[in-house]
């Protein structure tokens, strides 16, 4: 091993939400900060209004496809902020009282939505989310609350963290926002982080981890091509003090599992306890003679709801009717209305009514010349965390298949009885909804081809109470591996039946001062206590108790 191995305080493995908060926070108090994502580092211009191969679209969005679940996520400076649709709920209550499959609680007793309360409120300041008004809704959005409306149904405006000042309503979202209307990490965390000196380095895929001597740690790493990520254009180490694993809980078990053989024992959670957030998506074929009778709603002058890909935004409307604490484990979810852009969308809907195949053949023809009066419904339920990570690849966290966005992985999903109750109760609502008196038909879409499928990976290396079904503390360190702490949706313990960015973020934030603490007691000269990274300093205040009763108000 060379004697000038590179060295920095803090390694942050992945500058999505858990990296660029923890990464953010540890700069500004003070510590050298490295960060590594495996992606390319893209500026607002690059992001390509297509959704052709070889674009932006492909370049910054990983497509795992695993034995019975396929993971879609980001692969970018900026993690899944820069694909996300911006959709901000805080989980509701109940999530955090959930048994799920170990039949008893969870989450660590500590966490609670009173206690992340005044975490959730420093992501809303730092991302200025807010709760859209119908004004800003958009004509998919507004014709489901519409068709909720008809069925005896609620939905409601989400909250997002958008600039509307700025949107121009292009719909391309999971594209890169172009604007800076939408808050990606790109826009405010990062360059917060990079001010206090924090160093981003693109195309830097770790492979695993190493222990040095006295007891800090060694990050290996591979150098991906910036055009085809099957190639390397060399390999390094840094050494740290601290590490911080913000991969994205499709890869931080990954790596924590390529590690196992030179760190020692991981704990048996890592890489078990998936979850696909309980996800599912239904298609609608609109018929739009009804729904203009019925709804009394036209776009104007003839044109369909879908007359072009560039109209409105992507997810603005939910109905959360559903979200009732009082109802059983497994029946609560929450249907919210999604453009999907034309490719994977356009393979796995299926046909209504078919006589023959459903997601291909000739009435599947038949109904893609009508996609323009396609609507897609996006089901969030409870899931049984039935995921498992097998033995890793050679490299990375995936086999890559094609050049880029494409990989075979090695995770394994076999729903249980429980999940498929909840997809099946989610499928049937949108069904009742959407179809009475002949507004649309409707189908999901088929598990056949990728099985099920998620954008939004979580638990996979989650925190809990108990080290026998939970791989980190209650404070995000890895059990057993002091110094290591997993800030990513693979922390967040089992489905949230929302949108779970806010959610993990929220975590990330509460982790920080741990982060902060843990450092400090490696030597390094870090404080905790910067403001949110536009300046505001009125989240902080929520928080401060909970520091001071947890002894970390000098942190």
């Amino acid at each position: 091993m060379s004697a000038t191995i590179e060295k920095t305080d803090v390694l942050v493995i992945g500058s999505g939400f858990g990296g660029a908060i923890a990464a953010y926070h540890l700069a500004a108090g003070g510590a050298k900060v490295t960060v590594l994502e495996r992606g390319p580092w893209l500026k607002n211009d690059e992001f390509e209004h297509d959704y052709k191969l070889g674009s932006s679209y492909t370049r910054i969005f990983d497509f795992v496809v695993g034995d019975g679940m396929s993971v879609l996520g980001g692969n970018c400076v900026g993690g899944g902020s820069v694909v996300y649709f911006a959709a901000m709920p805080r989980a509701p209550e109940f999530v955090f009282d959930r048994h799920g499959s170990i039949g008893r609680r969870m989450w660590p007793t500590s966490v609670s939505r009173e206690t992340l309360d005044p975490w959730y409120d420093r992501i809303e300041e730092s991302l200025s989310v807010s709760r859209q008004e119908w004004s800003d809704a958009s004509y998919a959005g507004g014709l489901w609350a519409a068709a909720c409306d008809h069925a005896g149904r609620t939905a409601n405006p989400l909250a997002a963290a958008i600039d509307n000042s700025r949107c121009v309503n292009c719909n391309f979202m999971m594209a890169g926002c172009r604007f800076e209307a939408k808050q990606s990490l790109t826009v405010n965390y990062l360059p917060a982080a990079i001010a206090h000196g924090a160093e981003i380095r693109p195309l830097h895929e770790v492979q695993h981890l190493t222990r040095t001597p006295d007891g800090d740690y060694r990050v290996h790493y591979n150098i991906v091509h910036d055009e085809d990520y099957r190639l390397q254009n060399g390999s390094g180490v840094i050494e740290a003090k601290i590490v911080v694993m913000a991969a994205g809980a499709g890869a931080t078990p990954v790596i924590l599992q390529r590690s196992e053989a030179h760190l020692g024992t991981m704990p048996r959670a890592v890489g078990r306890y998936f979850s696909g957030n309980g996800e599912r998506l239904n298609t609608a074929v609109l018929n739009e003679d009804k729904v203009a009778e019925i709804l009394g709603l036209t776009r104007g002058g003839g044109d369909l709801p879908y007359g072009a890909n560039a109209i409105g935004k992507g997810p603005t409307v939910a109905s959360w009717d559903k979200l009732d604490g009082s109802l059983p484990e497994y029946s609560r979810y929450s249907l919210e209305q999604l453009y999907f852009p034309p490719g994977l969308g356009t393979i796995l809907a299926q046909v209504p009514d078919a006589t023959g195949p459903t997601w291909f053949g000739k009435e599947k023809k038949e109904i893609l010349r009508n996609w323009k009066s396609w609507l897609t419904i996006f089901c969030m339920t409870e899931d049984d965390n039935e995921g498992v990570f097998g033995p890793p690849p050679a490299t990375g966290n995936s086999h890559r298949i094609s050049q880029q966005m494409l990989g075979r992985g090695n995770l394994s999903y076999r729903p249980t009885e429980n999940t498929w109750h909840g997809w099946n109760q989610a499928d049937a609502d949108v069904k009742e909804i959407l179809e009475k008196d002949g507004l649309a038909k409707v189908m999901p879409w088929t598990n056949d081809l990728v099985g099920a499928y998620t954008v939004h990976p979580l638990a996979s290396c989650r925190m809990g109470d108990d080290p026998d079904t939970s791989a980190l503390d209650d404070t995000n360190e890895l059990r057993g591996h002091s110094g290591i702490f997993v800030t990513d949706g693979s922390a967040v313990p089992g489905a949230l039946t929302v949108n779970p960015a806010m959610t993990i973020a929220a975590l990330a934030e509460r982790a920080v001062p741990h982060i902060v603490a843990a450092a400090q007691d490696k030597g390094i000269a870090v404080a905790y206590g910067a403001p949110a990274p536009a300046g505001y300093k009125s989240g902080r205040k929520g928080v401060l108790p909970l520091l001071k009763r947890k002894q970390l108000a000098g942190v």
